[in-house]
């Protein structure tokens, strides 16, 4: 009986590493369908660990330049698509003009999935429950796609056309997100209903309108986990747009927005649910919506200037074939360290058996309980999904790494064992990593704030409270 394992990476597979967009796309172009773009890897590579995706060339686009930031380019806002799902959920510009993105990506399953995960990654996944779709959809955003024959752009409405399969062809590589600017007047919403905090959703809604006195100049309304791809209520926004805003008409326009979506039965929800749960976020999301649209309006931050010119980093592209193993330098908990490696090796593997720094756990395996939580360049990374070639260079710290070269506990350390904050003591090491992360973003994290970062970090024991309670006693350490 063959069992998989979901801790190591079992499949092999041929590791590319361009340098520019155009050597990314010659790539997909060459090797087709057996080739997958590796961005974030928080799906991806949890679908190979699982068996179910079974790539021969993995491409990784970490280090091409040009595809992260966000900007203002005559008056639309451009992001690219490494961009990082935190960074949206924490930019400014972002919560000031398109608040109802930055909502969808503060719903975004865990922290360490937001840090890790990217906004390309997520609508190239096609999945229908994709939570920034239905946010781009309602402000109407383009999918910036390059490939063989130039550059496209398609409305992310368009984008999706199935489960799993959006219209990028063979060869082609989403780039970018643009938005247009929003208009005056403008106020919108996000809303997600799942069955645990950082799940997929069992539904999700966008709303954004347009307030003209006591009329409705505008609506969208766009939904996720309701129909094979993200959905748009044509018929609901109808029913909005120049009418009086008043209960009966928000009523009717949610009372059609569930009808207009195709459910199904699965294992997260039944139809008949998400026409009713529908039926209800159309209804808060539109009260909300409104209200935000005639609210005073706030100063706008800073707009985000033009991109640095991309500059191509110093080798060349790398191709490193799955029966052959390199040379990697990495500095661990300020120690500099070379190993070799194979394209499938983890860098939770290389840490336990290769390092024996056997502090960082293994746990699920596919990133969902973040005991194995480190810090890769000074970010929360999910080691267990972190191909070891792609960190080639990079800086790791992992829980030894926390106390000082003198044996002295790290404050958070000495916080959690004053509070008693372990049982078993397994998911600490996630935890402590993760909390550290914490601090450094949220200086004075109210509980609310703690509570959220740690969402993901698993604790069998249930010993929450008293985790809580010592990330509140502790203090941000530089």
């Amino acid at each position: 009986m063959h069992i998989t394992n979901t801790h190591i990476l079992v499949h092999e597979f041929d590791y590319l590493e361009p340098t520019s967009v155009e050597e990314a796309v010659d790539l997909l172009a060459r090797y087709g369908p057996e080739a997958r773009v590796l961005a974030g890897g928080t799906d991806l590579i949890v679908q190979m660990k699982m068996e179910r995706l079974a790539p021969q060339y993995l491409v990784s686009i970490g280090r091409v330049p040009g595809l992260e930031g966000i900007s203002v380019q005559d008056g639309r806002t451009r992001i690219g698509a490494r961009t990082s799902i935190r960074s949206l959920r924490n930019d400014p510009w972002v919560r000031a003009c398109y608040p109802v993105l930055a909502e969808a990506c503060a719903s975004f399953s865990t922290t360490q999935v937001q840090v890790m995960g990217t906004l390309g990654g997520n609508l190239g996944n096609a999945s229908p429950a994709s939570d920034t779709a239905p946010a781009l959809i309602v402000y109407g955003a383009e999918a910036v796609v390059q490939g063989p024959k130039g550059t496209r752009r398609v409305s992310v409405e368009e984008f999706f056309v199935g489960p799993g399969r959006s219209v990028l062809e063979p060869g082609e590589l989403l780039t970018a997100v643009e938005l247009p600017p929003p208009r005056p007047g403008t106020g919108g919403a996000f809303l997600k209903v799942s069955r645990v905090a950082a799940d997929l959703a069992k539904v999700n809604a966008a709303v954004v309108l347009v307030r003209d006195g006591d009329r409705v100049a505008d609506a969208r309304l766009a939904f996720g986990a309701v129909a094979p791809t993200p959905l748009r209520a044509r018929k609901a926004e109808a029913v909005l747009i120049g009418q009086r805003f008043s209960e009966e008409v928000v009523a009717e326009a949610a009372r059609i927005a569930s009808e207009e979506i195709r459910p199904i039965d699965d294992v997260r929800s039944s139809a008949w649910y998400r026409r009713e749960i529908t039926r209800v976020l159309a209804y808060d999301g539109l009260y909300r919506a409104w209200e935000r649209a005639g609210a005073p309006t706030e100063p706008l931050p800073p707009v985000p200037g033009a991109p640095s010119p991309a500059v191509a980093p110093p080798r060349a592209l790398r191709h490193i074939r799955a029966d052959q193993e390199v040379e990697v330098r990495l500095t661990v908990n300020g120690e500099r360290q070379r190993v070799w490696v194979a394209p499938n090796e983890l860098l939770l593997n290389v840490l336990r058996e290769k390092l024996h720094l056997t502090g960082t756990k293994y746990g699920c395996g596919i990133g969902e309980c973040s005991a194995c939580t480190v810090h890769v360049d000074g970010r929360l990374a999910l080691s267990c999904l972190v191909l070891a070639v792609a960190v080639d260079g990079s800086e790791i710290l992992t829980v030894e790494g926390l106390a000082g070269r003198d044996g002295k506990l790290h404050p958070l350390q000495e916080s959690f064992i004053r509070h008693a904050a372990f049982q078993c003591g397994y998911c600490t090491p996630g935890m402590l990593m993760t909390a550290k992360s914490l601090l450094e973003e949220i200086p004075h994290p109210t509980e609310e704030d703690v509570r959220d970062y740690l969402k993901g970090n698993l604790c069998r024991c249930t010993g929450y409270a008293a985790i809580v309670r010592a990330v509140m006693g502790c203090t941000k350490q530089t």
